[in-house]
C-alpha cells in the first residue's frame, strides 16, 4: 500500500514506516502531522487516482527531527569583468514518519 502525496511544490512517493524529508513545516518534534493533498493510492490491487487530490485517503505521521541540510555554494561568475559572488545557503526541513495511510 503506497500513496502519492504533495508537499513544498513537490511530489512523493510514501509507505508506512518511511521517513520523509519535506521542506520546513511548522511544528515541534513529537507532533501530529496529515497530509492534505493525497494525489494518488494504491492499495496492491486497485489504483486511485485524484482529479486534482483524493478526498477520502488520509496520510497521517509525526514530526521527528526539525533542522537544516547541508551547506550549498552559489557561485556568480563573469569572465574579465572582476564580478564574483560568493554566498552560501542551507535549507530548512522536516523529517516526518508515515505511522498510517487510511482508505
Amino acid at each position: 500500500m503506497y500513496a502519492v502525496v504533495a508537499s513544498g511544490g513537490k511530489q512523493y512517493k510514501v509507505k508506512q514506516g518511511d521517513v520523509l524529508r519535506v521542506e520546513k513545516i511548522s511544528g515541534e518534534v513529537g507532533d501530529p502531522f496529515s497530509f492534505d493533498k493525497v494525489l494518488m493510492f494504491s492499495d496492491g490491487e486497485n489504483v486511485r487516482i485524484g482529479q486534482p487530490d483524493l478526498d477520502n485517503i488520509a496520510v497521517r505521521g509525526h514530526i521527528v527531527e526539525q533542522g537544516k541540510a547541508r551547506k550549498i555554494i552559489v557561485f556568480k561568475y563573469k569572465r574579465r569583468k572582476r564580478y564574483r559572488r560568493k554566498q552560501g545557503h542551507r535549507q530548512q526541513f522536516t523529517a516526518i514518519r508515515i505511522d498510517n495511510i487510511e482508505a
